[in-house]
């Protein structure tokens, strides 16, 4: 009579085994969760396309915003050229519509950028005259950052801050409304990187961006004939030169 073979019972080192085993199987398979991680968040912000430019959000990267100005929404009158040299992109914005000397807010454009790096930026665009030959006209557009924290001008311990703001003291010339009147000086035509406010006293440009997140930069038409190609804002851990220098943009993403 043959013997029946009983099985041998699975000792605790078996189920030690088969335990491990299925937690790495199931660690495994949850690995894509479809939460990217910071690097794939950070990938997938370049270059994303908007079905319209006015949903473009341009990110700012370790303290450096580099935007073509090209790239906004813009009304009728701001004319997209590409003549001479001093520019990079597909060309520059001229202003070909009524001058606003008085009164910004007209032909008006809004840039949306994301601010990761919270603090004190500078602010510069390269541009140039367009119109006639004297580089003392046809040489500004109204600027503003309505959210900001902060929008003021500085030259040595002099500080200025837009009419219509609630602050003081305000700049000698236009301004209105929280609106800086940003020239370019000198009588050169062509572009060039420079960004000043109050007249006859040249005093350079910045924003506070007190905590992370969305803001708004809006521009708007004043002189006719002024070109604007690029901007720049940036912080302390970057010189003027290595800002102006860059050749890499600001990623996008859409709002």
């Amino acid at each position: 009579m043959q013997k029946l073979k009983l099985r041998k019972r699975p000792t605790f080192v078996s189920y030690l085994i088969l335990t491990f085993f299925l937690i790495s199987v199931i660690t495994s398979c949850s690995t894509d969760d479809g939460i990217p991680d910071e690097e794939s968040v950070e990938n997938t912000s370049k270059d994303v396309p908007c079905a319209n430019a006015a949903d473009l959000v341009f990110n700012e990267k370790d303290g450096l915003l580099v935007v073509e100005f090209e790239n906004a929404e813009f009304p009728d009158n701001w004319k997209l050229k590409n003549g001479g040299n001093g520019f990079s992109g597909k060309g520059f914005m001229v202003w070909q519509g009524e001058q606003y000397f008085s009164q910004p807010g007209n032909g008006a454009a809004t840039f949306k950028i994301r601010i990761k790096n919270s603090g004190q930026y500078r602010f510069l665009w390269n541009s140039a005259v367009k119109s006639g030959n004297n580089g003392t006209e046809h040489n500004d557009t109204w600027l503003r950052f309505a959210n900001a924290k902060n929008f003021y001008a500085q030259k040595g311990d002099s500080r200025v801050f837009p009419k219509g703001s609630g602050k003081t003291p305000n700049p000698e010339g236009a301004s209105k409304d929280g609106w800086f009147k940003i020239y370019r000086g000198g009588n050169d035509l062509g572009f060039k990187w420079q960004a000043l406010t109050y007249d006859n006293n040249g005093h350079e440009v910045f924003v506070v961006f007190d905590k992370p997140g969305i803001y708004e930069m809006e521009v708007s038409a004043r002189s006719s004939g002024h070109a604007i190609d690029k901007f720049v804002l940036f912080n302390s851990s970057h010189t003027l030169e290595s800002a102006t220098s860059s050749d890499e943009l600001s990623a996008t993403s859409c709002n």
